[in-house]
């Protein structure tokens, strides 16, 4: 709706308003027993009354009288949606008028016989009026319950005053959105969202029962991420506005309660549904702002992980679980996505032909990644903001970098985060074992399908998650692979770090295991836990109270990780201490031998890379023949080579090839023996360090 003056539906009432001042002010006149106390000048003269009421506007002419503001005025709308008896309209205008006309400032002063008051009272707004100050009903639509009250629409100011003096004031909001505004309250702006729709049978469910009157309803996400964006569309089918509320953004938990009040406020101007979540964080931080939230007189979507509890609120809501979303809706998801509008100036869409943008196919699409369709949207901006003449289209891997940046921070804080910079290609592995990691990283990109469109998740509460244990010697390779398999998903990996898990204290590793579960269900990444035996460690015989609390951790890990819905890698050096019952959980074990010659010869090659300079003498053949070192050796050893040879001016040759193995040796604490260096072993005494 415009700003027109004359669909507000205030200058009627304005006018109004204007002549019961007149009579007021008269009345004043006629029953002041000093008309000529020279003090009453002080405050507001009777001669800079007559100025002020001789400035009175034409007459609006007929029309609506003050009982019934016209049809379809923002005015009548607003009494209609909040309830609103034709008192309350008196009232709010009255308190309204300052703001509309200065001139109602010192004539409320005159009223109030108080120069700085001038805003209207209570008693004041009763009186303008017509209604006898003393009526009970009258006074009754100050106090909580009243429409006026509860939905914040005139704030009561100085309630230290006796009640008929208290001021009246409207908040700048109500007064902009009846003058035509529709920009949101500046209240909100830290924690409104954008709401993205997801029209699916639940939301027809939902929308069905708003229509029936349901004010309250809890959408359980589970994991799915998809309950706000359903919640959104149901309150779009139902004819209802959508207020969302990203309640994490919500830092101040002391300034909850008002930024609740002021989304109902909104909610009721906008006829809009509040859609809010996640509940989860603000029930443990704000608990009655959350009781708050789930009592506005307007439609209140709320959604969590959680299951709900009934100390949340004293309504009883509509209980719902969100819908998981399959293979195809997440692909048609994206695709809607790629089809809407560029940035602003922008050349149109991803997908089409122009300023040489190539079309995106289905197989670049990381449809595998379980996003809701909110994280998708905020995906495919991203990937556009880093597309350009200079960088390139989007495609499909300015896709997986989007929705990497849809991850929250909270994982960070208790891993470390690591960006793949590592393929397929650079694994040295025996065939076996790369075709079992790369059926992980299938099962993984391909669990939507199975689990969710083929019905194929077991029962027993388990998660959709997938887990597997990497088992092999120090440098085999286990890290490298989950950052290959990481990059091949397009995730991030994170990587546990023990220091911030294990605590001497009875309950406190649970418990920060528990966070890192968590953060990391929330997140599209790759979980490795690395020394898993430290953790993850076989459950012993109860021979006192240590062994108790440590087969209690373990209990506790085993049912964790069937819960678990994100992508988790245990890594171990000692796959025997690991507990049987954990293997029993894992989708895949992985056994990483140690090199044999072939792959060392590989590995060495790998390892010095394409740009090292390379001497005529260097003879990779024999070292991979001679020394067995695992991959992660070869690649100390290649590194320390490199900075000899940089330090001495020269390429890479034996000479410094062996001085870097007799280094790695001296870390590994093996003996340079004569026969296993061969020819090479006077290089060993030339370049001895010690």
């Amino acid at each position: 709706m415009s700003g027109d003056p004359a669909r507000t539906g205030l200058p009627d009432r304005v006018a109004w308003l204007e002549r019961r001042v007149r009579t007021l002010v008269a009345h004043r006149r006629g029953d002041d027993p000093a008309p000529d106390d020279p003090f009453r000048g002080l405050y507001v003269s009777e001669e800079m009354v007559d100025l002020l009421l001789a400035g009175r506007p034409p007459d609006p002419g007929p029309g609506p009288g003050p009982e019934q503001p016209g049809a379809g005025s923002r005015l009548a709308t607003l009494a209609d949606r909040a309830g609103l008896l034709p008192l309350d309209l008196h009232i709010l205008v009255a308190a309204l008028a300052p703001d509309l006309d200065t001139r109602f400032e010192p004539l409320y002063g005159y009223l109030n016989d108080d120069v700085g008051r001038r805003r209207a009272s209570f008693g004041l707004a009763l009186e303008l009026a017509g209604v006898p100050v003393a009526a009970a009903a009258a006074r009754a639509r100050m106090l909580p319950g009243a429409p006026l009250v509860d939905h914040r629409l005139l704030l009561v100011e100085e309630p230290h005053r006796p009640v008929l003096s208290r001021p009246l004031r409207v908040p700048d909001r109500v007064g902009g959105h009846l003058l035509g505004d529709d920009a949101p309250d500046p209240e909100l702006l830290p924690v409104l969202a954008e709401a993205t729709a997801h029209h699916s049978a639940g939301s027809a469910a939902l929308s069905r029962a708003l229509a029936g009157g349901v004010r309250l309803a809890y959408l359980r996400d589970g994991g799915r991420r998809s309950a706000a964006a359903t919640a959104a569309a149901a309150a779009a089918s139902a004819g209802l506005g959508v207020l969302a509320l990203d309640l994490r953004r919500l830092a101040d938990a002391e300034r909850a309660a008002e930024l609740v009040a002021a989304a109902g406020r909104e909610a009721l101007l906008c006829a809009a549904a509040v859609v809010a979540g996640p509940v989860d964080d603000l029930a443990a931080r704000a608990p009655a702002a959350l009781r708050e939230l789930a009592r506005l007189a307007v439609p209140v979507l709320l959604t969590g992980d959680a299951g709900w509890d009934p100390l949340w609120s004293r309504q009883v809501p509509l209980l719902l679980d969100a819908p998981e979303i399959g293979t195809a809706e997440r692909l048609r998801i994206w695709h809607s996505a790629l089809a809407g509008p560029d940035l602003p100036g922008g050349t149109g869409p991803p997908g089409g032909t122009a300023a040489g943008r190539s079309p995106i196919g289905p197989e670049q699409v990381p449809v595998h990644l379980p996003l809701g369709p909110e994280q998708i949207r905020r995906a495919v901006r991203a990937a556009r903001l880093g597309a350009g003449p200079a960088t390139g289209p989007v495609d499909g891997h300015r896709l997986r970098a989007g929705a990497r940046q849809q991850n929250a921070a909270g994982l960070e804080r208790l891993t470390r985060r690591l960006e793949p910079d590592v393929g397929w290609q650079d694994l040295v592995l025996p065939e076996p074992v790369a075709g079992a990691l790369r059926e992980l990283a299938d099962r993984a990109r391909h669990r939507g399908r199975v689990l969710t469109d083929w019905r194929m998740r077991p029962g027993g509460g388990r998660g959709r998650g997938v887990t597997a244990l990497f088992a092999g010697d120090s440098g085999t390779g286990k890290t490298m692979s989950a950052e290959v398999i990481a990059a091949d998903l397009g995730l991030d990996l994170y990587t546990v770090n023990l220091a911030t898990v294990i605590d001497k204290y009875v309950g406190e590793t649970e418990k920060n295991l528990e966070r890192i579960f968590v953060e990391a269900g929330g997140v599209n990444g790759v979980l490795l836990f690395d020394e898993a035996d430290a953790v993850f460690g076989r459950r012993s015989e109860v021979r006192d109270a240590h062994d108790r609390y440590a087969n209690v951790e373990s209990a506790y890990l085993l049912q964790r990780m069937e819960t678990f819905d994100g992508l988790a890698v245990l890594a171990t050096n000692l796959r025997a201490n690991i507990d049987e019952a954990f293997t029993r959980r894992l989708d895949a074990v992985v056994d990483f031998p140690t090199p044999d010659a072939t792959l060392r010869r590989a590995l060495w090659d790998r390892c010095l890379g394409r740009h090292v300079p390379r001497g005529t003498d260097l003879d990779l053949d024999f070292c991979a023949g001679a020394f067995e070192l695992s991959g992660g050796a070869i690649r100390s050893v290649a590194v320390t080579a490199a900075y000899l040879a940089a330090a001495s001016g020269g390429p890479v040759g034996m000479a410094e090839l062996i001085g870097a193995v007799q280094r790695e040796y001296r870390k590994l604490g093996r003996l340079l023996l004569p026969h296993e260096f061969g020819p090479y072993f006077p290089l060993v005494r030339a370049g001895n360090p010690g």
